[in-house]
């Protein structure tokens, strides 16, 4: 059996209204299509599903069972379709963004403050890790949204967005002053101690694939986890740390770090945001529209 919703739907509503001139009303059909629909119903149940009266109608023994199941499949179609509202209105939901901890602290916190200012009721998850497991999560539904270091290879069915320019730099603390005022060859580097980020990072598979293309043979003294790390012990002055200018603004302004004058141009690197672009829901839509608003 397989019986149109529709006919359900104007059964439900002359049930109600215990008239079938009422629901018509309702409906926006005339009473000879309610009264058409409900017989049409009767003959594909094989029974009466109301008894009609002098003042309008009311439901049968069996009528009565089924309407018990039928309100019940009318309440959870109005709650889904409310739940549908909600989520378009972006008053319920939940966003999975995935980011590594550096990007996060130095780039995408006050994109999240906006996006919790103007969406207070959206649960946020932060999934944490370097761009190949965050991408993997991505492409297997787990998480909606990756904020990552560019350039990325292109996988299918990932729409990546370049947003902000970046510009990798090499530095050092005020301990290495006679480099601070000359102009210094890359390969020069390798008399004093440089640090760089560990093998696996973004940022260090780019600077690697460039000295390859340039025939430059860096040897670094420390290889560290993070950026953060490469910032601090820069700071301390362990040596000559390869970082992106923009996330330490705060420490060359200060006169903590200083920018070597560098013979070479380092590429320009972008930060950007990948998500699957045919599976995109309202919620990561609305924070793709804050990030590159605020980047146009």
């Amino acid at each position: 059996m397989n019986i149109n919703f529709e006919l359900y739907r104007v059964f439900y509503t002359v049930a109600l209204n215990k008239s079938i001139s009422k629901a018509a009303k309702e409906l926006f059909i005339s009473q000879p299509a309610v009264s058409k629909s409900i017989k049409k119903l009767e003959d594909e149940l094989g029974g009466n599903v109301f008894k009609r009266t002098k003042t309008g109608v009311i439901l049968t023994e069996e009528g009565k069972e089924l309407f018990n199941y039928v309100s019940n499949a009318m309440e959870y179609l109005k709650g889904a379709e409310n739940r549908f509202k909600d989520l378009i209105k972006l008053e319920i939901g939940n966003i999975r963004i995935g980011i590594n901890a550096t990007l996060m602290r130095n780039y995408f916190l006050p994109y999240l403050k906006e996006f919790h200012r103007l969406h207070p009721k959206i649960t946020i998850e932060i999934i944490t890790g370097k761009n190949a497991y965050l991408m993997k999560k991505l492409k297997n539904g787990l998480i909606d949204l990756v904020v990552l270091n560019l350039p990325y290879d292109t996988v299918e069915n990932i729409k990546i967005i370049k947003c902000i320019k970046v510009h990798d730099c090499f530095v050092v603390n005020k301990n290495y002053k006679e480099l601070i005022n000359r102009e210094i060859s890359i390969q020069e580097l390798n008399n004093y101690p440089i640090i760089l980020q560990s093998k696996g990072s973004n940022t260090r598979q780019f600077f690697d694939d460039y000295c390859l293309e340039n025939n430059i043979n860096i040897i670094p003294t420390m290889s560290l986890a993070s950026f953060s790390l490469v910032k601090d012990f820069t700071n301390i002055g362990f040596g000559i740390g390869y970082l992106t200018k923009e996330f330490i603004k705060e420490e060359l302004e200060n006169k903590e770090l200083f920018e070597l004058h560098i013979k070479e141009k380092i590429p320009n690197r972008y930060i950007g945001i990948a998500y699957i672009d045919n599976a995109i829901n309202f919620t990561t839509n609305e924070m793709i529209k804050i990030i590159t608003k605020k980047n146009s």
